[in-house]
């Protein structure tokens, strides 16, 4: 009787070992958890412009039509993709109702190539041209997940339902810190579409890129879904305080903010003896801006001293204005068993832009801040070996060449006084 509970109990035991060993393995702690697969969203105008025979002797919408089908066949297999339409459906003269006629053609997710060349297939120029609406609807079919996030919008003329301004959709997409970037294409622009696309990619760190035939579309398309499967590091969101007091604590990373014009924003870094602090800041001017404009990044104790600065100044020929700052600190003199003091370095982002009257100055300016830290310079032909920059040092260091530079001037000087007498 034993013996056959003994026997019933190991085989229930081996059909247990066998049931679990059946399951899916659960993560193991520490390991890497899987990534989430990027996401990309296509969206084309089928506006009544479309119809217009001028790219390589075909219509806008039949060369659309044949970049889409040749880019589906090479979208990589972990990219999902949806397409979003505007203008395609609504024939009417109504403007409100024209104005609301964008919709999820292809649903973003797990491409499956002949069901979205069927539907791309269906197409028609149709309607009126809602960029501002179908970027909203966009944005909505891409949340979730931290992936990479794009839209590649293309159209062939400027939005048509004003005052819903896209340039501003963009910026309050982008202001939402959501990470998603709108790369835009003009087909045959004009100089106002060309504009609204430029600040629409410029308001979300995308691309514009006019186009004039077919195989501009199909490759330049490729390319930016292709970009989208790369790896990318993405900014960690952050708010800068009024203050160093109140200041939010960085570690080394990528981190984006949004500054008003002309405002000051601060950050806090620790710095540990031995380390040398590495920061850079980037400002877009993501809309039209008065020229003559810059950007400070200054690093200072929490008492207020300054210890180093960085600073660059524009005049308005370029969109984005980047400037950056090192600082190492000294490594303990002896080493003993007590903790290394950390010492919190208060870094400033502060910006001279001013703008129009006409142009609104909300959401303030994309910004991108870099924090590194790294062993501190043991060679002693790295200027910040010797502290070259921080303030004082600076103004010494320059103090000191001159004099010896006005030295040696006025003994030459006179050695040529003298020899002119001489002779």
């Amino acid at each position: 009787m034993i013996t056959r509970k003994r026997l019933a109990a190991g085989v229930c035991g081996l059909l247990a070992a066998i049931a679990v060993g059946l399951l899916p393995t659960p993560a193991v702690a520490g390991e890497p958890a899987a990534k989430s697969s990027p996401k990309v969203e296509l969206t084309l105008d089928v506006s009544g412009s479309m119809r217009a025979r001028d790219i390589d002797g075909q219509s806008r919408m039949a060369a659309a039509k044949q970049a889409f089908n040749e880019v589906l066949d090479a979208v990589p297999d972990d990219v999902q993709l949806g397409i979003r339409t505007l203008g395609a459906n609504y024939r009417g003269e109504d403007r409100k109702v024209g104005c609301k006629d964008t919709r999820q053609l292809y649903p973003v997710g797990p491409l499956d190539r002949t069901e979205a060349k069927t539907a791309v297939a269906t197409l028609a120029p149709t309607g009126w041209t809602p960029i501002g609406p179908a970027l909203l609807g966009a944005a909505d079919d891409l949340k979730g997940g931290d992936a990479t996030r794009r839209i590649v919008l293309i159209t062939d003329g400027e939005d048509t339902c004003a005052p819903l301004d896209p340039c501003q959709v963009a910026r309050d997409i982008a202001a939402k810190g959501i990470h998603l970037t709108v790369d835009t294409l003009g087909l045959l622009p004009d100089a106002k579409t060309r504009n609204q696309l430029s600040c629409i990619a410029e308001a979300t760190g995308g691309t514009y890129t006019s186009v004039q035939h077919t195989k501009e579309l199909r490759d330049r398309v490729h390319q930016l879904v292709d970009r989208a499967a790369r790896p990318v590091a993405t900014p960690k969101p952050t708010e800068g305080a009024q203050q160093c007091a109140g200041a939010p604590e960085l570690k080394a990373g990528l981190y984006s903010d949004r500054e008003k014009f002309a405002e000051h924003r601060w950050y806090r870094v620790a710095v540990r003896p031995g380390q040398e602090l590495r920061a850079s800041v980037s400002i877009a001017a993501d809309r039209a801006v008065n020229n003559d404009y810059g950007v400070l990044l200054r690093a200072s104790t929490v008492h207020g001293r300054e210890i180093v600065r960085g600073a660059e100044a524009g005049d308005g020929r370029t969109d984005v204005i980047s400037s950056g700052l090192r600082y190492p600190k000294a490594p303990l003199a002896s080493s003993d068993d007590a903790e290394p003091a950390t010492k919190t370095v208060c870094l400033q982002v502060s910006n001279s832009f001013s703008a129009p009257a006409s142009v609104k100055t909300d959401p303030g300016l994309p910004v991108e801040l870099t924090v590194d830290l790294v062993d501190g310079p043991d060679d002693a032909s790295d200027a910040a070996f010797f502290g070259l920059g921080h303030g004082w040092w600076y103004l010494i260091a320059l103090v000191l060449t001159g004099l010896a530079a006005g030295l040696l001037w006025g003994w030459i000087s006179r050695w040529r006084v003298t020899v002119w007498r001489t002779n």
